[in-house]
């Protein structure tokens, strides 16, 4: 069967204080999909077993990041090895990060719906536009955006708060920065550094040290505007991955760089293209974040360039 499937979850920030949401949702795609809400891991296993088994051409995501990232996780295990189907990223959580990367408009859910509905019908017409990256896997989880050290202690200080929202997050980044120029509590809880050595699929490797942070990504930015991840675009099949070592104080001098997308230079950064990187930790496990939702592994992690993904964008 082809057409639109959308997934809601009715527990993203937009959608919790917005029940009628979903409904109207339906309204905007009427016979050409379905409507899925799920709040629990068996209800999307179930959804994207529907999904898989009916052969929908597109499946649509109403939430932010965390939403987006839990998706494509159930989505790249059920289809394997198999081509996904194109994906329509609606926003509707607090964060949109990726969504804001592949350049998809900041429209409510219901409009971006209508375009996507609009380019569907069309496509025999005028082919539907979208960017093609590729997913991240990190363990057996995947997204676009990896990081542990700053980058997950940023994402747990932020979760700390119940209702979150882009002021929310620049406040914490303001916080941290303040802290930082005076070596306060705040920045060694934001910032805490991770220790281990990074070891590369051609032999290469990042040093046994301790690291501000060691991230990956298939996209540029990584929140606010800032693009952290200028080269993840330079090479198809590959992630962009940074080993940031130099301190806190130091790294904050270098954020008007990273919001132009430009590097930190070598003496505050470690930078490969690979296909597929291992965290060895020194102390057995790893605390990370990929897009915005926080896990601990014990023992190595592998990060690795996943499943080519086409993200409609217009």
């Amino acid at each position: 069967m082809a057409g639109i499937a959308l997934v809601l979850n009715p527990l993203a920030k937009q959608h919790a204080r917005d029940p009628s949401l979903a409904d109207r949702l339906a309204r905007v795609l009427g016979d050409e999909g379905v409507v899925r809400p799920v709040a629990t891991f068996e209800q999307l296993s179930t959804v994207v077993d529907e999904i898989r088994t009916r052969s929908f051409d597109v499946i649509a995501i109403a939430g932010g990041d965390g939403t987006n990232h839990t998706v494509l996780t159930h989505v790249a295990r059920a289809y394997g090895g198999q081509p996904l189907p194109h994906i329509a990223l609606l926003r509707g959580g607090t964060m949109n990060t990726t969504a804001n990367s592949f350049g998809i408009p900041r429209r409510k859910p219901e409009a971006l719906l209508a375009s996507c509905k609009r380019a569907y019908q069309q496509r025999f017409i005028a082919p539907m536009r979208f960017v093609e990256p590729h997913l991240l896997r990190a363990g057996d989880r995947y997204g676009f955006i990896f990081g542990t050290g700053a980058i997950h202690g940023f994402i747990a200080e932020y979760n700390t708060r119940a209702v979150r929202s882009a002021a929310w997050a620049a406040r914490v980044l303001l916080t941290a920065v303040g802290s930082a120029a005076v070596g306060g509590e705040t920045i060694r809880r934001v910032a805490p550094r991770w220790e281990g050595s990074v070891r590369f699929d051609d032999g290469t490797a990042f040093p046994d040290r301790d690291y501000l942070t060691v991230g990956a990504s298939t996209c540029a930015q990584i929140g606010l505007g800032f693009k952290p991840f200028y080269r993840s675009h330079e090479r198809a099949d590959h992630l962009h991955v940074l080993g940031i070592h130099c301190s806190a104080a130091e790294f904050v001098t270098g954020l008007p760089k990273i919001w132009r997308g430009q590097p930190l230079g070598g003496e505050r950064t470690y930078e490969q293209l690979c296909r597929t990187a291992t965290l060895i930790p020194r102390y057995d496990e790893v605390a990370f974040t990929i897009d915005g939702d926080v896990y601990v592994q014990r023992g190595e992690l592998e990060v690795a360039c996943g499943p080519r993904v086409r993200v409609l964008v217009g």
